[in-house]
This record gives C-alpha cells, structure tokens and sequence, in this order.
C-alpha cells in the first residue's frame, strides 16, 4: 500500500503543478476575438492559390467554402449572424456545438477554414504552416487546454460538413468533361498567343451555383454579331479597341496594368518562356473585402461575414459569366486584329486563355462591389494597396462601385474585351450581385 502511495504521489504532484503552471487568461475569449487571425487566414489562402496557379473559376470556389465554413461557426457565436444552411443551394444545417460548456469560437473558424482550404488546393503544407502559425497565436494568449482542444474539434466538424456539401457541386465530375474544341468557325474563340493555352473551364456552367436558381438566371443580351463589313456595328468595336490601344495615355496604361490580375503571364524572351505568379481578379476582390473589414474596424464575426458574402458573390459571377462565354463563345479582339488589320499587333494585357463575351472582371467586380457595398455602404473609399506585393502602387476610390467600373473598362484599355463585353458585363454583374443580396441573410 505504501510502495503504490510512493508511486501515486509523484504523478498527483505533476498533474498538481501543471495545472498551476497552466494559468487560463480570464481575457482570452476578448484576445482570441482579434480579427487579425482570420484576416492571415485569407491572406494565406490568397498566397497558396497564386502559388498554385488556380484558373479564376476556379479561385473564386476555393475562396467561397472555406469562407463559409469560417462564417457558419462564428453565427453559432454570433447572434446578429445568420446560419446560411437552407439559404445556399444544398447546404443542410452545419453542425451544432454542445450545449453547457465553452468554446473558442474564432479558434473552431480558423480550424474550419484552414480543413476546407487545405483539401481544395495542392500546396496543404503551406496551408497548414500557416495554421500551425495561428493555431501558436491561440495557445499564447492562454485559452484553456479543455475549451481549445474542444474548439479545434468542432471546427474540424463544421469542416467536414461543408466538404460533404462542397463534394455534391459537380466540381470533380467536370473534371473528366471534354475538352473546348477549337473550329474554323470566323466568329469563334481560338487560343491565342504566346502560349496558345486550350479553353479554360468550358464547363464551370455546370457547376452548382450558391444562391442563383442557375447558370442562365442572368444571361446577358447576346453580342454583336460578327462581321467584317466596315460599316458594321463589330468592325466599329474591333476598331475601337485598335485604336484605344494605339493612344492609351499613362494613366489608362495603369488603370489596365493595374487590375490585369492575370495568375499565369507567359513571358517570351527569344526562344525561352518563363511564366509569372499573379493574384486571379476574385483575389483582388477578396483583398479588397479585407482593406474594408480593417479600415472599418470589423469584428472577428463581421469580417468572416464580408468574406462569406463576396466570395459567394464572386463564385455565383464566374459561374454565370462563363455560361455565357462558351455560349457566345466570341472571338478575342487580337485574334481578329492580327488576321485582318495588323499582323503585329499586339494588346497591351495577354489575351487571357477564354472566349470573349462577357468579360469576367465586368461581372464578377461588379457582383462584388454590390456586396461590399451592401455591408460597408456607397461611400466607402478605400486606399487599393493589394496589387503592392506584385510590384504595382496602391490606388484610391471613392466607393466599391467606382473601383468595379474601372475595373471593367481596363479591359478595353488592356485591348482583350470589345465595348459590349465590358457595358453587358457591368449590367449582368450588378443585377447578380443585389439578387444574392436580396436573397441571403447574414
């Protein structure tokens, strides 16, 4: 009895000054709340998805999942918040945290954010270097071990809920869809140079929306109808697009440079290719939902809901806008340009690897421009400092609106998009931005 005694006592005393020694911060639940966190969260999204050289399609369904599974823990916090189960297309109620004891709930969003980030990219190591990192932040400011450990593991919960719910859009069955077939059709999209890249997502159409009833909710009036007539409507846009390019002044050459966001430029020296990394446009948009959450001092709750609302607005925009391009599937102003007006000429931006109509920055900047402004206000200027990591300085506007026009028209000034593209896009974009508004309650 006295030997077992002898053995226990050690053990009681170890256990004794552990929990000494362990010292919970009563301030933690505040500490934890820091928005910081999840901003990082994004940020190294942001940083795996250049590396990895996602398509713009296919970026914008990485932002969204992990947004909303970051969102769905902190409304079960948040009661201003509301649960977006029965609200998005087949998503069922995540779920819920047990009853009578705490949780950290931005410590269960991060843990659901980075789950869903990392098993929709290549590169998880980077994804989970990172929440290791943030994961550090959390244990340093003294969050119980029991609340923490309870925490990750409803996080890992919710995770696995949305990519139940991320597995049913269509995403991997598209995978094995044919390929865009090029024709001899004038009026038809053809790879263009320097590297002559095959259609990009031919098929995201197909690809489950998140709040729109479908693809084709907001189809577009149809483009110009092909012609090379001179006294066409098709040759005058053609020629706008020649002869913006040949007069672009600085400023113009900037404002195109500025939001090219293209993530794979090919440049060509000679007979060597080599490609540059680059953030896709729904990254700027989520970039710039993160200028707006800090400037405006957003909680941990509040910016997770900018993130949700923007990235679905994004997602629902790539969507709707790609249904059309392969619908119309237009012919880019350089490939027209270079067969029947000037052999040399080349536009200012690298044609990007997808038919024409509409343009992609038009609809997606726009649906995302509504959606800030939804939750941030119409006169909410902001200095735009995201392009500064790719060598480009920061530019201010005067509203999210204002940064989404000129973001569509960059496209002209970077000679990829004819007049209608850009016009149409800015109308398709805003009229599916204020539906998901209408629509969602967060």
């Amino acid at each position: 009895m006295i030997k077992r005694l002898q053995v226990a006592l050690p053990i009681l005393l170890v256990a004794f000054l552990y929990q000494a020694c362990e010292q919970p911060n009563p301030n933690y639940q505040e500490e934890a709340a820091a928005p910081v966190t999840i901003h990082t969260a994004m940020q190294g999204l942001t940083d795996v998805i250049v590396h990895d050289i996602f398509s713009p399609p296919q970026a914008s369904r990485i932002y969204a999942y992990p947004s909303i599974a970051a969102y769905e823990v902190m409304q079960q916090q948040d009661s201003s918040l509301t649960a977006l189960s029965g609200q998005l297309n087949g998503l069922t109620s995540s779920p819920k945290p047990q009853q009578g004891v705490d949780y950290c709930y931005p410590v269960a969003a991060i843990a659901a954010f980075d789950e869903v980030a990392k098993a929709l990219i290549f590169s998880e190591e980077k994804i989970a270097k990172v929440d290791s990192t943030l994961q550090q932040t959390f244990r340093d400011i003294g969050i119980p071990s029991k609340v923490y450990d309870r925490s990750i593991d409803y996080g890992h919960e919710v995770a696995q809920h949305i990519l139940a719910w991320a597995m049913d859009d269509n995403y991997n069955q598209s995978r094995s869809f044919a390929k865009y077939t090029v024709t001899d059709q004038a009026d038809r999209w053809k790879p263009t140079p320097p590297g002559y890249m095959e259609g990009i997502e031919p098929h995201w159409r197909d690809i489950r929306p998140f709040v729109l009833d479908s693809a084709q909710q907001f189809t577009p009036p149809l483009p110009t109808d092909y012609s090379m007539d001179q006294n066409s409507q098709f040759y005058k846009e053609l020629m706008e697009v020649y002869n913006v390019r040949e007069a672009l002044s600085e400023e113009e050459t900037e404002i195109a440079s500025f939001w090219d966001c293209n993530p794979y430029v090919l440049n060509v020296t000679g007979h060597v290719m080599h490609a540059s990394k680059k953030i896709t446009p729904g990254g700027h948009w989520m970039g710039i939902a993160a200028i707006a959450a800090k400037k405006s001092n957003s909680s941990f709750a509040e910016a997770t809901k900018a993130y949700a609302l923007t990235s679905i607005a994004l997602a629902d925009g790539f969507i709707s806008c790609w249904d059309e391009k392969y619908r119309s599937n237009l012919i880019r102003p350089e490939t027209v340009i270079n067969e029947h007006i000037d052999p040399d000429w080349l536009p200012l931006l690298q044609t990007p690897p997808f038919p024409e109509y509409t343009s992609g920055h038009s609809v997606i900047s726009s649906a995302a421009a509504v959606a800030l402004t939804s939750i941030y206000g119409e006169n909410f200027s902001f200095d735009d400092d995201v392009e500064v990591p790719y060598g480009i300085p920061i530019r201010s506007f005067p509203s999210f609106i204002a940064a989404s026009e000129e973001a569509a028209v960059s496209r002209l000034y970077g000679g990829i998009h004819y007049r209608p593209a850009i016009d149409n896009g800015v109308v398709q974009g805003r009229a599916l931005g204020h539906y998901i508004v209408n629509n969602l309650t967060l």
